[in-house]
């Protein structure tokens, strides 16, 4: 009797489905089109780069780059191809991660200037086997300085049998003498519809129905990676017997309904915050974690937002009927100013909710604050009021509102006002109603006597000059702007930035400038170079200059592996001696180290 055979061990959708083929990729049309011309023509790069989010299909991609280029068909006289036949030796070596002419090498833990040593000395030998010998570095910005210093040399003038593939999720950190060598690809996070049909045929693949609503909400989750999906999906196959259905996949990611959703923010804009905080309880009972219905409130605000300016957005088949039906309704009867204030209160509330010790109780802060605050007039109501004579009687741009007792937060500065409400403008729609306005606290005007930053870099100048240096280097060293203008601060922290850098500074600006300050931290925006980085920039630009001079370059003839390393006081511009001599005068202290 004969023991039966154990059965296959279990492999991950996101390795059992990973692509081998360039027709395998999705979502990335624009850099297989590239790749195949230039396979096409043999106009192949020594070096290329794939920068994307991870799970996008980087490493995956540089593998099928390395079979394209080492294929040989199945009768072995094939040459470079966009589509590899996966049945010669080189196929199925690289493939099976087995093939001594293809070293993948992880920069992350292996990031030091010997490792890349030992890989610059064995690219000067031929490929054993071969057409390339091809190098992939994952994670390549995790290379050190002397190892990327290390890596320059062959990487500007490699053997022609040498092929070098970087990955990298953070391209920014990879130097710019590195990039300017290799030939770049941008890897696009794939569309929610598509990595949604996709994962719906991985799912018939495994014998299983995943229902459009179900695939949708894990495209979404995905955010636009393929690996994330495919994980995502393994979970609902097993966290579900059967076919997947929309249900499902909200109670395994802990969304609330979409209609739910829907609910709380009406009662949120209209400032029933007694029935906001009943729905949110009913989500949170259902599953569904604070922090995702919060996100899932952003994501309303922002469609609302959209269909203000674009209304045929609201005829997006993808979405819907319901939400379509609701959403015209509700950005019919919103104002922009009410949506961008929504806006911010829940994006700052988000941030809350992740600190917060109880999420649950911080989020029902965060309804309490946007109740409270959705009868308020808008910037323009208040000046309009102003400019009339009548502060605190400004237009009503919401419609009838719950009147709140008068032992709810702030009654003492509410004054109650009989108004007509604007066709269109508000939740109401027309009639009289009672609208309960909170008269706002004008912001403190700078004083005279006190500094007032008109640029970003007067603002530095300022921390410098109060003698705080921590924060004074983080606002060198690790913030890329993005827009500056007095008392509002938009800027994209870099990697070694405080968590709540924004936080720190804004007290301190308050406190000098007598001004209040908007500092807001966009981790979605590039934002411009560093002042440092740009400092950086500035020197070399002058150091290049010097080197033209006839002066300089003579000295740096005369001794050979000579630098410049630094230049003082050289003249602005370039002139022409008395003599006629065609000699530019050298600046007063010009440095030539060797």
């Amino acid at each position: 009797m004969t023991d039966s055979p154990a059965p296959a061990p279990y492999r991950v959708l996101a390795r059992k489905y990973r692509p081998t083929r360039f027709a395998d990729l999705i979502g990335q049309e624009a850099m297989v089109r590239t790749l195949s011309n230039a396979i096409a023509s043999g106009r192949i790069a020594h070096a290329f780069v794939m920068t994307g989010v991870r799970g996008i299909g980087k490493t995956t991609t540089a593998r099928i780059v390395a079979r394209a280029l080492n294929c040989v068909g199945p009768d072995g006289k094939g040459g470079p191809t966009l589509d590899p036949c996966g049945v010669c030796e080189h196929c199925v070596g690289i493939a099976e991660d087995r093939h001594m002419d293809v070293v993948e090498m992880d920069a992350a833990s292996h990031n030091g200037v010997d490792d890349i040593r030992d890989l610059t000395d064995g690219a000067r030998y031929r490929p054993v086997k071969a057409r390339y010998k091809i190098y992939i570095l994952d994670e390549v910005h995790m290379l050190s300085k002397p190892a990327f210093n290390a890596l320059l040399k062959t990487l500007e003038e490699p053997p022609e049998h040498v092929k070098f593939i970087f990955a990298t999720t953070e391209i920014r950190k990879v130097p710019i003498t590195v990039l300017s060598r290799c030939q770049r690809f941008d890897l696009r996070r794939i569309d929610q519809a598509v990595l949604g049909n996709y994962l719906s045929t991985i799912a018939e693949k495994e014998g299983r129905k995943l229902s459009p609503a179900a695939a949708a909400l894990l495209g979404r989750a995905a955010d636009g990676s393929a690996r994330d999906g495919l994980s995502l999906l393994d979970r609902a196959l097993a966290h579900v017997e059967g076919d997947v259905g929309e249900t499902d996949v909200r109670g395994l990611l802990g969304l609330a309904d979409r209609t739910q959703v829907f609910d709380l923010f009406e009662s949120l804009m209209k400032g029933d915050a007694r029935a906001a905080l009943s729905q949110l309880a009913e989500a949170y009972r259902s599953g569904a974690d604070p922090a995702v219905i919060v996100q899932d409130l952003l994501d309303v605000t922002h469609w609302l937002t959209r269909l203000k300016i674009a209304a045929d957005l609201a005829d997006d088949v993808t979405v819907p009927e319901a939400e379509r039906a609701r959403g015209r309704d509700l950005a019919a009867k919103l104002a922009m100013p009410t949506l961008a204030r929504a806006w911010q209160m829940l994006l700052k509330g988000l941030s809350e909710i992740q600190y917060a010790p109880s999420p649950l109780a911080a989020a029902e802060m965060v309804m309490v604050r946007l109740t409270y605050t959705a009868d308020l007039p808008t910037p323009g109501e208040i000046i309009a009021g102003s400019a009339s004579g009548n502060g605190s009687a400004a237009p009503a741009s919401r419609g009838s509102v719950p009147t709140r007792g008068g032992n709810g937060p702030g009654t003492s500065a509410v004054a109650s006002t009989s108004v007509r409400s604007p066709s269109g403008n508000g939740m109401g729609g027309n009639g009289q109603v009672q609208a309960l306005r909170q008269q706002p606290d004008a912001a403190p005007a700078p004083a005279a006597d006190r500094p007032d930053p008109q640029s970003f870099a007067e603002l530095v100048q300022l921390f410098e000059a109060k003698r705080e240096g921590i924060l004074h280097a983080h606002l060198v060293n690790n913030v890329h702007l993005v827009s500056f203008e007095p008392g509002k601060l938009v800027f994209h922290p870099g990697s070694h930035a405080p968590r709540n850098l924004n936080a720190l500074l804004k007290p301190l600006l308050e406190r000098w400038t007598g001004r209040t300050w908007t500092i807001f931290m966009d981790v979605n925006a590039d934002g411009a170079p560093t002042l440092a980085q740009q400092a950086h920039v500035q020197r070399e630009a002058v150091k290049a200059a010097a080197a033209t001079h006839p002066l300089v370059d003579a000295v740096l003839k005369a001794f050979p592996g000579a630098t410049i390393e630094a230049v003082r006081g050289m003249a602005a511009e370039t002139a022409t001696p008395a003599s006629g001599g065609d000699e530019m005068p050298l600046g007063s202290d010009e440095d030539v180290e060797d």
